[in-house]
């Protein structure tokens, strides 16, 4: 038997193989998840806005170091909205979107500014940057009894998100950090 033939006989197991467990791994998943997957639009090309359009940046989930995961539905899909509007200076519990466009995670944001369809904020993140220079400590206890230490603000650069994407308010920014806040230029003001 021809090598070549043992090579390409390898590639369609190596490639059926793939599929078998894909597959595998859907079914195992439950309906939810399949239904989820054949509802779930298919794009061809990037998102406006998304990372893999900006320069110098990465051009997908593994580029910020984050494993892929399946996109999370939209706030626009969801029917509920949390009581209350969210007025800049306060700390919101939001489905923020990721930088690259996969999906969306909810999170703690701080509100910068709101008109009628959504606001500008900043994300919250429990992850230690302190060696960052686009990051701030913000004080948690005050929104997040539960925490057992500081979060540090995304200053970098505003998101913006629906009215809808909204969860629970959290309580109010402190206010030496809010003054902080509003005299950076980059950042857009009430």
């Amino acid at each position: 038997m021809p090598d070549w033939l043992l090579w390409a006989l390898a590639i369609v197991l190596a490639v059926a193989a793939g599929w078998a467990w894909s597959e595998w791994r859907r079914r195992s998943a439950g309906p939810e998840r399949a239904r989820r997957d054949r509802t779930r639009p298919q794009r061809d090309r990037p998102r406006p806005g998304s990372t893999a359009t900006r320069p110098g940046r990465g051009t997908g989930p593994r580029a910020s170091g984050r494993p892929a995961a399946p996109p999370r539905p939209r706030a626009a899909e969801r029917t509920t909205a949390p009581a209350g509007t969210p007025r800049p200076g306060e700390v919101w519990w939001a489905e923020v979107p990721y930088a690259d466009g996969t999906g969306s995670k909810v999170r703690p944001c701080v509100v910068l500014r709101t008109d009628g369809r959504g606001a500008d904020v900043l994300k919250v993140t429990s992850q230690d940057k302190s060696d960052r220079d686009d990051h701030v400590r913000i004080p948690t206890r005050d929104w997040d009894p539960g925490a057992d230490h500081d979060s540090y603000l995304d200053i970098s650069e505003p998101i913006r998100i629906a009215t809808s994407a909204f969860r629970d308010n959290a309580g109010s920014c402190d206010p030496a950090l809010w003054r902080q806040l509003r005299t950076l230029p980059h950042l857009p003001t009430p």
